[in-house]
């Protein structure tokens, strides 16, 4: 639901009442969208929150792929006799 800010004013309680409930409420100035009503329950909870990032850490360590160790990355760089830089 889109309204004008000018008429948001008077109907503000009802547009909130709205909000909670789930619907989406837009206030508009000048026919764009300045500012969008969202319900204070819709913040993932501490639980919710650490469930959502497990799943994405596990999403990541599926797509990960094994690569050259860091530790290994710039031996070219030096002897294999001496240990000094070339």
């Amino acid at each position: 639901m889109r309204v004008p800010i000018t008429k948001a004013r008077t109907q503000l309680a009802e547009l909130v009442r709205r909000a909670e409930s789930g619907e989406d409420v837009e206030l508009t100035r000048h026919g764009h969208a300045a500012v969008r009503l969202v319900p204070v329950h819709t913040v993932l909870s501490a639980k919710d929150r650490r469930v959502l990032f497990e799943t994405f850490r596990k999403s990541g360590a599926a797509k990960a792929s094994a690569g050259v160790s860091a530790a290994r990355s710039q031996d070219f760089l030096y002897d294999d006799e001496t240990g000094l830089p070339r």
